[in-house]
């Protein structure tokens, strides 16, 4: 259980916040080619959020490659699809893992009589090893999601809660809810200078003086040390630890890789995957 502590410690410093830009029913809050290159291996961030009266079938096929994508789906179920064969139904509070390596192409859209859908997307930058691998693909229920006290553990290790998806480095992503009042603190394992926060409903007391409120994204600055939160009201958020990326970032349009050569490899590979859905009629 989490309780107030006294502690004689100074605040890990915020050194940045933003609420993102608007996208339509998307609030794109890190991307490669600002935020990215000062917390990758995170690289991309979006917030999504929209109710499904208004007609939204969801994102569309659409690829990547040289990335890991990581959602998860705070509210409503959706269909997934995607091109190592995979589909199905991922529920609320589920996780979609798509190590999209040397090329892959997936879809999501609502599930029938799902009236909204709310969640994160979250792009990490792979390793050389990995940027041009195999395309992999992983699913959690909600129940293969493991906890450690009031954070879910969707990425890395926290405690004695380990997912079962394999980092590609390391890191830690979370997903914690925390009640009115309710103090926590996180360490980060050692290694783990890269630090952020986002929140989707509520507000956190980070020690910085202001709270850190719904819809915005806060950067720790690059420490080994803890953090202390306190919800102001129920709160929830993700939030993002791990050893800086020691890698260049590459981009394409859906792309990140640690090189040229690398890029135009995955981006051939796109091209081909996608001939194949439009002779399958799958890809208009």
């Amino acid at each position: 259980m989490t309780t107030a502590v006294a502690t004689t410690t100074e605040a890990r410093a915020i050194v940045y916040r933003t609420r993102g830009s608007q996208h339509g029913p998307i609030t794109r809050l890190v991307s490669p080619g600002d935020l990215g290159e000062f917390l990758k291996p995170f690289v991309f961030l979006d917030l999504f959020g929209f109710d499904t009266s208004g007609g939204r079938k969801g994102f569309g096929m659409h690829p990547h490659s040289g990335i890991a994508t990581l959602t998860w789906l705070i509210e409503g179920d959706t269909l997934y699809e995607d091109t190592t064969g995979e589909q199905g139904v991922l529920p609320a509070g589920g996780v979609e893992w798509m190590r999209a390596g040397n090329g892959v192409w997936h879809d999501g859209a609502p599930a029938p009589d799902t009236k909204r859908v709310q969640g994160f997307q979250l792009w990490v930058a792979l390793p050389a090893s990995e940027e041009n691998a195999p395309a992999q693909s992983i699913y959690l229920a909600p129940s293969q999601v493991p906890r450690e006290g009031p954070a879910r553990v969707l990425l890395g290790r926290l405690g004695a809660a380990q997912s079962p998806i394999p980092a590609p480095a390391p890191m830690n992503y979370l997903a914690v809810q925390l009640k009115d009042g309710e103090h926590w603190r996180y360490t980060p394992p050692a290694g783990h200078t890269v630090g952020w926060i986002a929140v989707d409903a509520g507000r956190l007391d980070a020690g910085d003086g202001e709270p850190v409120a719904a819809g915005e994204l806060a950067v720790f600055e690059e420490s080994g040390a803890a953090i202390d939160f306190v919800a102001q009201g129920d709160a929830s958020f993700v939030l993002g630890s791990a050893a800086k990326h020691p890698h260049e970032l590459v981009m394409g349009h859906y792309s990140v890789h640690t090189s040229q050569a690398a890029l135009d490899q995955g981006e051939a590979e796109i091209r081909r995957i996608g001939a194949r859905l439009r002779e399958q009629g799958r890809l208009r």
